[in-house]
């Protein structure tokens, strides 16, 4: 779907979960995605009455015998540190403690030297395990696991993405979404979020999520591939957080950190590109659309700084020893901003000057009603409040601000998050697990622009002849209103059972959400001039266009899923997991009817691991799987609800001193364009998607092993392959449709109404053959006709292909009380034509409504390399304790550059527009460009802290010092892809920057914990 003019110049919209863009949180792949809980297992001497009791920090215990091969397994633990034991007829024969218990992993506790006949002497022996195994042989899945510990320790942004960033294969994804991750190649969106096992991702687009304050992640998973059939609705990662609780000792601390403006490094300016003039494209002779601003500065962003200072606490600890818990966290950003706009010709440019304030609560209680039954209440809230401020006129002249212009406008989102979780271990063998949850979120904006006057965009394409002496002023900063009631909710149930039988551990659950949006969307109608419902843009050709455009509507989802998981224990030293999965997707629009009804997706997982040398030393591992992906709500906005993008063309004589043209004549006698045929007309929802419609879905393959190198160091290999199988996304190509019924011998003028109506872009399966529903004209007494439409008579030559593979290499010392580091390399190569829902390369975040398969010509050259890849990453990260007080730590991650592309007019002779999407098909010059045929240069960001924790205070009070981007590194990481300003004509901003590194940061901040 068109969305050339909104990617550009439209604000961004702050969705209620888009705070956990702002906030940050972004994973993907949904493999343990959803766990709160791990086991512990191990051996011991094959020995009647022996049996093994875990015990948590909260007095929790456990205890199941060992069986007649000298094995046992404590599953369903929560998240947490335990103390495991030995024992036979009441006696201790040996114990660990500190055993940390990971979501979705096994820690092994093996006693092989322990027996009845040295119990005494054991007895009184404690072997200390305060981390994990090298080498977890029950884990098929790829995953990274950052605790709390690491995070004191490591230089890491607040954020749930910079966390995820320190796993193989994810990247950053565009900054036209901020803080977004992909993972393996895929889109931002495709991710799926959790927090103490209720997804929280946004409900709206699916693009971030919600996450913990920083102080109360125990520990954050991030899965990047390989989880079985337990979990679904994501074929990119996952992010896992799981929240700190309460146990049988009163702990409580604070921090204050602040990150201050002085001691921000400048950000670089930006700055025209000199650009060379192309050869002549057959009959089209190339020029420089403005040749006089090569070289002048574009956006003066020396003064775009922040500074902020975070306050956070908390306090847990028994409300009835053993049995009630309690967690409480809480954490106040404060945010303040300055960014001064690019240059206005022919006006003045702003400077907003913005205060933001991030609020997040976290509340746990632990109730162990008995030893086998045990009830969890989360409550989260995160208020947020971005934009507040004032916007000030900016001279470009004199580079100060000036005068007054208006308030900012404000975006409240405010969530909160409601979780009950029950377990009841029935039996040593049989648990069941009840997790319910619901969510709100109010997302209102506030604007502080109350100007009446219609937007002026592109303002430097005005004739110089018609402007009025002195140029204009035009205080309007909005192209789009967004509604003051915006409002999102879910809900959502998942009961698991789980029951061991002999070498098998079977499972079978449900696992079941709701979403529903309100006044989701813009609106074309400014709320303080009600008779104001458009814009004006210029063009490089001397016209002007009149634009009207909005879709402001409500939605609701229901995802639903069942399945069955059987780890198999073939033999001692050989598992495999065998499920499958089944979902069901339904969308609805604004009125509650279906238009998106997908069942029967059946998700084969299987997955092998082999602990070659019995003694977790040494595991060679595998994963095949099927992920299938669910659309969010936002797939209802211009698809199946009422929409409105249109506009005329005119010449015009002079501009008044508020920008708005004057004289206006039209270029083609009045007709009123839309691209997509969104000429605000109600939708028919049978015809708005393909009948036969099937979800996106892919299919992943994983091989790998892990190694102890020695008793300190561990070093492996995996390597990943993953194929897009199907997506979703729009067509508009109503003529391609008449062409076929055309050779089926009916009459296309009896079905215009449905051809080019309300139903323009339909939803279909690109590259699959799609049957579509055309009704014939009201009144013609004919029938309606279901259409079957091959790829070829869409006019594409290839289908969906999204292929990526890479192979990761790692060597990794875990923390020995001294130092720790982790060293990973990974190459990648992906290549295809589609990135996935969105588009990256101009921002387009209609999810599965891209651009891409609007029409055969925009996906002409379109197969190259695929955005979120880099074909190389170096990823280190690392502390070193000095000294019981002194520690320093660091991380890097290194890698080369995104693949760039080049878009313009259609055609050899580069003057064609065959669909009236301007300058966005992969032609330059009257030559295909695909994308790939050059990089954005390396990045090497390197972070680096010291902390320090003074023996006076008990190593309880800690003072640290974190420098983010050390070397001030601030190269490009996007430029602008369009050559084309109109035909002829060359961009002038073609390959400038759009984005850059952030400058050097630096976080000073004083801790305290108790």
């Amino acid at each position: 779907m068109n969305n050339r003019f909104m990617s550009r110049k439209a604000l961004p919209r702050h969705t209620a979960l888009t705070m956990a863009l702002a906030v940050g949180l972004g994973f993907t792949g949904l493999a343990y995605g959803q766990a709160t809980t791990g086991s512990i297992f191990g051996t011991a001497p094959a020995a009647a009455g022996e049996t093994v009791m875990v015990q948590g920090a909260n007095g929790a215990t456990r205890e199941v015998a060992v069986d007649a091969s000298g094995r046992y397994s404590v599953s369903a633990l929560p998240v947490g540190r335990y103390t495991v034991t030995l024992r036979k007829d009441g006696q201790t024969l040996a114990s660990q403690e500190n055993v940390t218990v990971s979501p979705g992993a096994g820690t092994q506790v093996p006693f092989a030297s322990a027996t009845a006949e040295n119990a005494q002497n054991l007895g009184a022996v404690q072997v200390v395990a305060s981390a994990l195994p090298a080498i977890d042989v029950t884990s098929v899945n790829s995953s990274t696991i950052i605790t709390a510990a690491d995070l004191q320790k490591l230089p890491v942004t607040r954020n749930a993405e910079s966390i995820a960033l320190l796993a193989p294969s994810t990247t950053r994804g565009s900054s036209y979404f901020p803080n977004a991750v992909a993972f393996g190649g895929s889109s931002v969106s495709e991710n799926a979020y959790y927090v103490n096992g209720y997804t929280t991702g946004a409900p709206y687009k699916n693009i971030g999520g919600f996450q913990l304050p920083y102080g109360a992640i125990d520990q954050q998973e991030t899965l990047t591939g390989g989880y079985d059939a337990k979990y679904g609705r994501s074929d990119g990662g996952v992010i896992n957080q799981i929240g700190k609780r309460g146990t049988n000792e009163w702990h409580f601390g604070g921090q204050v950190a602040w990150e201050p403006r002085f001691l921000e490094a400048s950000p670089r300016n930006t700055y025209y590109p000199h650009l060379a003039v192309p050869a002549p494209a057959g009959t089209t002779s190339y020029t420089l659309a403005r040749p006089d601003l090569q070289g002048v500065l574009e956006r003066y962003r020396n003064n775009n700084k922040q500074w902020e200072t975070i306050y956070s606490a908390y306090v847990g600890g028994p409300l009835i020893k053993d049995k009630l818990f309690m967690f409480l966290a809480g954490e106040t950003t404060r945010t303040h901003s300055t960014s001064v706009q690019p240059a206005v010709e022919n006006s003045l440019s702003t400077v907003q000057y913005n205060r933001d304030k991030d609020t997040k609560f976290y509340g746990k209680l632990d109730w162990n009603i008995t030893d086998s039954n045990v009830l969890e209440l989360t409550a989260l809230k995160d208020n947020q409040t971005t934009g507040a401020g004032s916007t000030y006129n900016f001279n470009y002249d004199t580079l100060q601000a000036e005068d007054f212009r208006a308030g900012n406008n404000v975006a409240k989102n405010n969530a909160k998050f409601y979780i009950g979780h029950f377990t009841s271990y029935i039996t040593d063998d049989a648990t069941l697990s009840i997790l319910y949850g619901k969510a709100s979120f109010d997302n209102p904006t506030l604007y502080g622009n109350h100007s009446t006057l219609p937007f002026i965009s592109n303002p430097q394409y005005i004739t110089a002849s018609k402007l009025p002496a002195g140029g204009f002023f035009n205080d309007q900063t909005n192209t789009r209103w967004y509604s003051s009631n915006a409002t999102n909710a879910t809900h959502g149930l998942r009961a698991d059972f789980d029951y061991r039988l002999g070498d098998h551990d079977l499972a079978v659950g449900i696992d079941n959400m709701h979403y529903a949006a309100s006044n989701q969307g813009p609106s074309q109608y400014n709320p303080f001039n009600p008779s104001l419902n458009y814009f004006w843009s210029y063009r490089a050709d001397g016209t002007v266009r009149q634009y009207t455009i909005g879709w402001e509507t409500s939605m609701s989802t229901d995802q639903k899923a069942y399945y069955l998981q059987d780890a198999w224990q073939v033999a001692s030293n050989l598992l495999l997991k065998i499920g499958v999965r089944n979902d069901h997707f339904i969308n609805y629009n604004d009125v509650g009817q279906a238009f998106v009804d997908e069942k029967n997706q059946w998700e084969p997982r299987i997955g092998v691991s082999w602990d070659v040398n019995g003694d977790s030393s040494f595991k060679v591992y595998g994963n095949v799987g099927r992920y299938y992906l669910a659309l969010p709500e936002n797939a209802a906005e211009r698809a199946a609800n009422i929409s409105t993008y249109t506009y005329y063309k005119f010449n015009y004589t002079s501009v008044d001193e508020n920008g708005i043209p004057q004289g206006l004549t039209s270029t083609d006698g009045g007709i009123l364009h839309s691209p997509d045929g969104e000429f605000g007309l109600p939708k028919d929802p049978q015809q708005v998607t393909a009948r036969n419609l099937k979800a996106e879905y892919m299919d992943e393959f994983i091989a790998g092993f892990d190694k102890q190198l020695n008793e300190n160091w561990t070093y492996g290999a995996k390597a990943m392959w993953r194929d897009l199988k199907s997506a979703i996304d729009d067509e508009c190509s109503p003529g391609q449709i008449a062409n076929k019924m055309a050779s089926m011998g009916l009459n296309p003028d009896d079905y215009a109404d449905s051809l080019y109506g309300a139903a323009y872009c339909r939803l279909i399966n690109p590259g699959e053959t799609n049957t579509m529903l055309i009704r014939a004209n009201a009144g013609s007494g004919l029938s309606d006709q279901l259409v079957s439409m091959t790829m070829q008579d869409w006019g594409f030559t290839q289908g969906v292909k999204r292929k990526v593979g890479s192979l990761n290499l790692y060597l990794e010392h875990p923390f020995d009380g001294k130092w720790q580091a982790r060293v990973d390399y990974t190459y990648t190569r992906g290549f295809g034509n589609t990135e996935g829902q969105v588009r990256s390369d101009f921002g387009q975040s209609d999810v599965s409504k891209t651009e891409d398969w609007d029409a055969w010509q925009l996906m002409d050259g379109q197969n190259g390399e695929l955005f979120n890849t880099r074909k190389h990453q170096i990823r280190v990260r690392g502390a070193y304790q000095f000294t019981p007080e002194w520690l320093v730590s660091g991380t890097l991650l290194a890698q080369s550059g995104l693949p760039q592309e080049c878009l313009g007019y259609y055609g050899p002779n580069g003057d064609e527009d065959p669909v009236g999407y301007g300058p966005n098909y992969h032609w330059c010059a009257g030559k295909r460009i695909a994308p790939g045929f050059k990089h954005t240069p390396w990045t090497k960001e390197l972070n680096l802290g010291v902390h320090y924790t003074p023996a006076f205070a008990d190593h309880k009070l800690g003072l640290n010092l974190d420098i983010f981007n050390a070397f001030n590194e601030q190269k490009a990481t996007q430029t602008d892809p369009t050559q084309d300003a109109d035909v002829g004509f060359v961009s002038p901003t073609y390959g400038m920057p759009l984005y850059y590194e952030t400058p050097r940061t630096v976080r000073l901040s004083v801790t305290y914990d108790y």
